[in-house]
């Protein structure tokens, strides 16, 4: 009996030593997310403010102008045109006549600010990981208050545009180091239901937005009333913590020895020997490891390369074809406030049942499944009677589907990469799909071409990611990888 009491609390082979000292989940854990995951809200709502910022209006050359007559009509060599104001007050497109021959300018606008996450999520992927994630998450926070605060003073829109691409890299710095954050506190039992659940608060700031837009109809007071809300994470520099498992393989074991105590004594677990069993893991990790590992080291090897092109092209799917649906679904119906609150509505539910289908199915067959029904849905579209009523249906299929797997890339992506790279490799994976997003309202827009081409092509591409998923290993419930040579096992 005496023998099998040891045994069963001796430390099992493979066991995170920092997940036994602090816990898989706790008070001091659930804390903590709950913290970051409030930044959620402003990503989701300064990534889809173009809705609001620039919504279709009608408009007529003041020159022709007739009273209640918008025709929507270009005539050449005018300079001057006049707005229907019954929906909203102002927009940047009556603010700076966005229409006609620069139109293209408010296409631009949202392609920068694509740009603008892509270069957020390499930066601060790279100086998360040389310098930790607390300090860049910290410094990606205070950017996103003042961009976006300046944003809703511009005097012309190439002002607007600049400080929206300052605002997009801000966001997507906050968008890459809080969830590796989040990520490196939590035990594997719990990392699937947490990195699930960390999609969530950007469903409901999704779902929150048509208010904004709603109660403020000018685009400079919406853009403000959007920003104001990030002066609440200044206090994050007294709140938040640096990632102790970060701490480790940075060599930095009496930062890390101070923050476990405070999470172990918070979660109720006994603070004895963490001083022993960081010097242990410090020095274990240090000496399997480079000290910091570069963004080359995800192709280094055949199977770690072939992992990554594999997420990578995952998440370019999810960027291409959640927009690319979303907007499909805005095009359906007239009225623009039920559009957004529908596409953000059925994101909930698909975020929710993806919790369940990791825990049973695995990332990997959740991942297959969701693409597959994304997939087929967009395709059966090219087929099926045209109907507005069997489009939007086929497109909400299609929109749960890309929730389901958008939630899941992001926790694969998180437990597939090293701690050495992994804010390098969840920054490219997420740079990957900023250029799938970029892309969409391009190939959306196909179907002024030709009706059934955009449909195909989303319906195409997820089958091509579920393909690929097949090379990649299923990592639910498994030890998160510290270095380079654990992320192929």
């Amino acid at each position: 009996m005496e023998n099998e009491r040891k045994d069963a609390e001796a430390p099992k082979q493979g066991e995170d030593l920092l997940t036994k000292t602090i816990g898989a989940i706790g008070k001091w854990q659930i804390w903590i997310c709950f913290v970051v995951f409030l930044v959620k809200f402003p990503v989701a709502w300064h990534q889809m403010s173009i809705i609001f910022l620039a919504p279709p209006m009608n408009f007529t050359c003041a020159d022709n102008h007739s009273a209640g007559e918008f025709d929507n009509v270009c005539h050449e060599n005018c300079t001057d045109y006049m707005y229907d104001h019954n929906i909203f007050h102002e927009t940047i497109i009556s603010q700076w006549n966005l229409v006609c021959d620069r139109a293209w300018l408010k296409n631009l606008t949202q392609t920068i600010f694509m740009l603008g996450i892509l270069v957020g999520n390499m930066v601060f992927g790279h100086l998360s990981d040389r310098y930790g994630r607390r300090i860049p998450f910290l410094g990606a926070v205070f950017l996103q208050l003042i961009s976006g605060v300046t944003t809703a003073y511009s005097v012309n829109w190439y002002m607007f545009t600049a400080l929206r691409f300052l605002l997009a890299v801000a966001t997507g710095g906050t968008m890459v180091t809080s969830f590796v954050l989040t990520m490196e506190l939590i035990g594997a039992k719990y990392r699937d239901t947490v990195g699930i659940i960390y999609q969530i608060p950007f469903n409901l700031g999704h779902l929150s937005l048509p208010v904004f837009g709603y109660f403020l109809r000018d685009w400079n007071m919406f853009q403000l009333a959007i920003s104001l809300p990030s002066v609440l994470f200044l206090s994050y520099y007294f709140l938040l913590p640096e990632s102790p498992r970060w701490l480790l393989t940075a060599g930095k074991t009496e930062e890390a020895a101070k923050i476990m105590e405070i999470a172990a004594k918070r979660n109720n677990l006994p603070t004895e020997g963490i001083q022993a069993s960081t010097q242990k893991m410090t020095v274990e990790l240090t000496h399997k490891h480079e000290e910091h590992a570069s963004f080359l080291a995800l192709f280094r090897t055949p199977k770690l390369r072939a992992r990554t092109l594999a997420i990578c092209f995952n998440w370019g799917v999810c960027g291409l074809c959640f927009f690319g649906v979303s907007q499909y679904i805005g095009h359906v119906s007239g009225n623009i406030f039920t559009n957004v609150a529908i596409s953000a509505s059925i994101q909930v539910p698909g975020t929710l049942i993806s919790i369940y289908a990791n825990q049973l199915l695995g990332r990997k067959i959740t991942l297959i499944s969701s693409n597959c029904v994304t997939g087929l849905s967009c395709l059966l579209i090219t087929v099926v009677p045209q109907s507005g009523a069997s489009n939007l249906a086929l497109g909400c299929i299609g929109l749960w589907g890309m929730s389901i797997a958008f939630a899941t890339v992001y926790l694969y992506a998180g437990e597939l990469f090293p701690t050495v790279v992994r804010n390098s490799g969840v920054g490219l994976s997420s740079t990957v799909a900023r250029i799938g997003s970029m892309i969409a309202p391009f190939v959306a827009t196909l179907a002024h071409t030709s009706a059934w081409l955009p449909p195909l092509i989303f319906g195409i591409v997820p089958l091509i990611g579920a393909a690929l998923c097949i090379i990649l290993p299923d990592t639910r419930g498994k030890k998160l990888p510290d270095t380079l040579e654990e992320g192929e096992a």
